[in-house]
């Protein structure tokens, strides 16, 4: 139940060429308190609910817990989230033993594309793609969370 990942900026498209699948996704926050968020999500014809604890200092690691929900349900509950849905597209590029998953965002925050390697261990060592550009974990205004309070269009 602890999620470790970190996220990068993504500075080419060459990851669509190593993608071995693609989905949309959509989600809001039935709460975005900074120690804790609560997430709905679309992501296909799949429904999710997701709690999210505080980060630890590094940005790398907190507590995450996720349900499947009926995604009717899912897309009831998105009715009731805080304003400021996020639309993405996430691929998925499978690298050694772990597998990025690239996030192109639409809407508000149209233009952002962010990876992101859930890891088993912080000190894991992964293979760095060509198109992986700097490193933003832990920077809270690339969170979701953030990002559907002040789109990425706003900065």
């Amino acid at each position: 139940m602890i999620e470790i990942e970190r996220k990068f900026l993504v500075k080419s498209e060459a990851y669509k060429k190593e993608a071995t699948s693609s989905e949309r996704i959509v989600q809001g926050f039935l709460n975005r308190h900074p120690e804790r968020t609560v997430r709905v999500r679309i992501k296909g014809d799949c429904g999710f609910l997701t709690v999210k604890g505080i980060s630890n200092e590094a940005g790398t690691s907190r507590f995450e817990w996720e349900k499947e929900i009926d995604v009717q349900e899912a897309y009831e509950l998105l009715r009731l989230c805080e304003e400021g849905v996020i639309e993405k597209t996430r691929f998925e590029i499978p690298m050694g033993d772990f597998i990025f998953e690239v996030d192109e965002f639409q809407g508000a925050n149209e233009g952002l594309v962010v990876a992101e390697i859930e890891l088993q261990r912080e000190n894991d060592k992964f293979e760095r793609p060509d198109w992986l550009g700097k490193e933003v974990t832990g920077q809270v205004k690339y969170y979701n969370s953030l990002l559907s309070e002040l789109p990425y269009k706003t900065w």
